[in-house]
């Protein structure tokens, strides 16, 4: 593996090598090369905490995100001449890549259940899922962290979510995972992946129109109900695209950051212990280091609308910037020795969730999810050893995270 140095590097999100491991090329990006130019994708990458929190904070329509958050090398192949106009109405792409005001009144269609207080009234049903998975898996002696346990947990969360049996949580948790691993050279192909979720997705929608759309599947009722500004209404596919956010990023994140985070505090067993001493205080605490350790999201892009100037670089309309959110979460400049894990961590500011108008739909929950599945783990758990050996983390342009942590209690 070619490992970057200061002198000499040569950064591309989808490169095998940094898809192994982005860490130091990060690193390097931050201290020499904040605004770095990848000439093959006519792209900009970001990498400091402070310019990627002014950028994704802008409201004014300077970055937009009409080509996707997440393009493909697909995508980016193609150079822009000019400005990128937002997508058609119909066929309706997810509504993430439209500008204001059509993105914030299509997310109002699946944020209900989401806000802080809906959220807050999970909890017991949460700790409810968390501790039927521990009455299954403890007497196993040995399972997986992420898969058998946050990620059955988050993927019924989501079945409930969006209108599905939960009894189909396995099945949910496998397509997401498939649908994110990554090739090398071009990244995570999401249309690829579509048909198979839009298998689960598509068929709610059918099934809600039918019975009346009255409200009693929030999320799935409140697309059917939805008007656009030309007066249409989304088609069975288009409402069932929308929900592609609470489908797979509800079940994708969640599990690799609560089992990495046993992970960590099992490697530090003075902070393991310390942690302990006040479950319903201090995980709370420690979840934030966790996240921002080890949250598994690389990086979003955006496609820019208006010239801007940063580090005395001018992006130009038409141009991509890419913000590298794991970078951030390792940058000196806002954070102290980074590349320590301090569960106390004083945490002012954090970009694990994204910042801005795109900021993290479930944050409320995805937080709350970490926190019950940590505390009712260490409740029950008295000792536990991980097999690092056997722990798995696949090659990723965007997902870099630890698919399999394999645990003995």
């Amino acid at each position: 593996m070619n490992q970057p140095t200061a002198q000499v590097l040569s950064y591309d999100p989808f490169d095998p090598d940094v898809m192994a491991n982005p860490l130091p090329y990060y690193r390097v990006l931050r201290d020499e090369h904040p605004v770095y130019y990848i000439p093959k994708w006519d792209t900009y990458a970001l990498s400091r905490f402070e310019d990627i929190w002014e950028v994704l904070g802008l409201t004014d329509g300077t970055f937009v995100a009409s080509e996707g958050t997440l393009p493909a090398a697909t995508v980016l192949e193609h150079h822009n001449d000019g400005p990128v106009p937002d997508p058609p109405l119909h066929p309706m792409p997810f509504h993430a890549n439209f500008d204001s005001p059509i993105y914030e009144n299509v997310r109002r269609c699946t944020s209900a259940q989401f806000r802080p207080r809906s959220a807050a009234k999970l909890a017991e049903r949460i700790r409810a899922l968390a501790n039927e998975r521990l009455d299954e898996l403890l007497p196993r002696g040995r399972f997986d962290l992420t898969q058998d346990y946050g990620g059955i947990v988050a993927a019924s969360m989501v079945c409930e979510f969006v209108g599905l049996p939960v009894d189909l949580a396995g099945d949910v948790l496998a397509t997401v995972n498939a649908g994110s691993l990554a090739q090398p050279g071009q990244g995570v192909e999401v249309g690829n992946s579509r048909p198979g979720y839009l298998s689960y997705l598509t068929p709610i929608i059918e099934r809600r129109r039918a019975a009346g759309a009255d409200g009693s599947v929030p999320i799935a009722d409140s697309l059917i109900n939805f008007t656009l500004p030309d007066g249409t209404t989304f088609t069975d596919v288009e409402a069932a695209t929308q929900m592609l956010g609470v489908f797979i990023g509800g079940t994708e994140t969640v599990p690799k950051i609560t089992a990495t985070g046993l992970w960590h505090l099992s490697a530090h067993p003075e902070q393991l212990a310390a942690v302990r001493a006040d479950l319903e205080a201090n995980v709370p605490v420690a979840r934030e280091e966790i996240i921002r350790y080890s949250a598994p999201a690389q990086w979003f892009a955006r496609t820019v609308r208006r010239p801007y100037t940063i580090h005395g670089t001018t992006l130009q309309p038409g141009q991509r910037i890419i913000t590298l959110l794991a970078s951030a979460a390792r940058d000196e400049r806002e954070y102290p020795d980074p590349d320590t894990f301090r569960w106390n961590r004083p945490i002012e500011r954090l970009l694990s969730f994204g910042h801005g108008q795109h900021f993290c739909l479930g944050v409320h929950v995805a937080r709350l999810e970490i926190t019950i599945m940590l505390q009712e783990f260490l409740k029950r758990v008295p000792d536990f050893r991980i097999d690092a050996d056997a722990a798995s983390r696949p090659p990723s342009s965007f997902q870099w995270g630890w698919n399999s942590i394999p645990v003995e209690v």
